[in-house]
């Protein structure tokens, strides 16, 4: 007994923590990467713009260094320690949306007041970011208070109901259709993975279904009315634009088109970095929501499915952290950062390729945008933090 109690006490000294090496290495190429396809895609505009270049590049500089401090900093503290602030969180996350419509704070872009003003660094902060990280924390702690019984019919609409305000205040107030199908997208993939049983998806999954090909009938016919002098919705027009994109090739489908032909354009192996013809004042927002297109044409297929088996690779490593999270608090947390990363670069690449409807969204890591990748490496940073809380013992 002696010698079994000793022996114990001999592999709980020799216990180790796991840190995942691997998943900080695909986060920093991806940076990196980001950086230069930023510069790249944006150097024309930026020069005709602002007479520098490396202007866009540096920003996105400046908020990856802030966001790596952050990051660290969080992956230093223990997860549990997020806990207490869930609610806090949420509340937050609800009171920072209707800032972006107080004149001089709020930030207007192409019509949208998407963000708020931070005064001293240059930088602009979009609450749809803040958001989607503190629905991450309050669903996973509020997984982990009701237990099993997210699984009953009651546990499920609280659970499906709980986002609901922040998705419809991102939507309405900030008319940011595509962060909130990303925040309603993260809260639904938590609860599913929470909950063993699948009857219930199934049947969202078909009312979805439902409910978009009647959005799409409507579409439709509203374009037809059209030409009888009706307006048209402006979300409607987007959809028609989408089925056929030609039918306003100097309008609406502009971008499609133009992010179309780079794709086109770029063949296998692509015509070579910092040789695309489309970013040349062609293909608008370059370097943000349609910087895949700027990938295709300069590294071609090659470097677009390089790209996407860098998310897959990501999206595997937590994977494997999720599970093997030392509680079901720590597991819910990766499972939501992995359901953000997952779901925005899905749908960027669905969006580039015409695949669905157009819509603003940016790809994680890659596209210029501050306030989105600072918040992407918090959220690692979390992932992180209970990755460094799983414990490998010397057998």
């Amino acid at each position: 007994m002696m010698a079994q109690a000793k022996t114990r006490r001999k592999r709980k000294e020799q216990s180790e923590y796991f840190f995942d090496y691997s998943l900080l290495f695909i986060v920093l190429f991806l940076l990196g990467f980001g950086l230069v396809m930023i510069y790249s895609a944006s150097s024309y505009e930026a020069f005709q713009s602002y007479e520098d270049t490396t202007y866009y590049m540096k920003k996105q500089l400046i908020a990856i260094v802030i966001g790596m401090v952050l990051m660290i900093i969080v992956a230093n503290i223990p997860y549990h320690f997020w806990e207490r602030f869930a609610l806090l969180g949420y509340v937050v996350a609800m009171a920072l949306v209707p800032l972006v419509k107080i004149p001089g704070l709020g930030v207007e872009s192409h019509g949208a007041y998407r963000w708020i003003k931070i005064p001293g660094i240059g930088l602009n902060l979009q609450p749809a970011e803040v958001a989607k990280l503190c629905l991450i924390l309050f669903l996973a702690v509020m997984v982990c208070k009701m237990g099993k019984s997210v699984r009953t019919m009651k546990g499920f609409a609280v659970m499906i109901l709980l986002p609901m305000p922040v998705v419809l205040e991102v939507y309405l107030i900030t008319k940011n259709l595509s962060s909130a199908i990303i925040i309603m997208g993260i809260s639904v993939l938590m609860v599913f993975v929470a909950s063993p049983d699948y009857k219930k998806f199934v049947i969202m999954g078909v009312m979805v279904l439902i409910g978009a090909v009647l959005i799409v009938f409507l579409a439709v016919s509203s374009t037809q009315n059209a030409a009888e002098g009706e307006e048209v919705n402006f979300r409607f027009g987007r959809i028609a634009t989408w089925l056929n994109p030609e039918s306003d090739a100097t309008g609406t489908g502009f971008q499609t088109l133009q992010g179309l032909y780079a794709i086109g354009s770029g063949g296998i192996w692509g015509k070579g970095l910092g040789q695309s013809m489309q970013k040349l004042n062609f293909l608008p927002e370059a370097q943000n929501d349609m910087i895949f297109s700027i990938i295709c044409e300069e590294l071609g297929l090659f470097g677009a499915v390089a790209v996407i088996i860098m998310f897959i690779m990501l999206l595997w490593r937590m994977m494997v952290i999720a599970n093997n999270a030392p509680d079901l608090f720590g597991a819910m947390l990766v499972v939501g950062v992995m359901g953000h990363i997952a779901i925005q670069a899905i749908l960027n690449i669905a969006v580039v390729t015409n695949s669905i409807p157009n819509t603003g969204i940016s790809l994680p890591f890659i596209s210029y945008g501050g306030s989105s990748v600072m918040f992407l490496l918090i959220e690692i940073g979390l992932v992180l933090s209970v990755a460094r809380r799983i414990q490998l013992k010397e057998l």
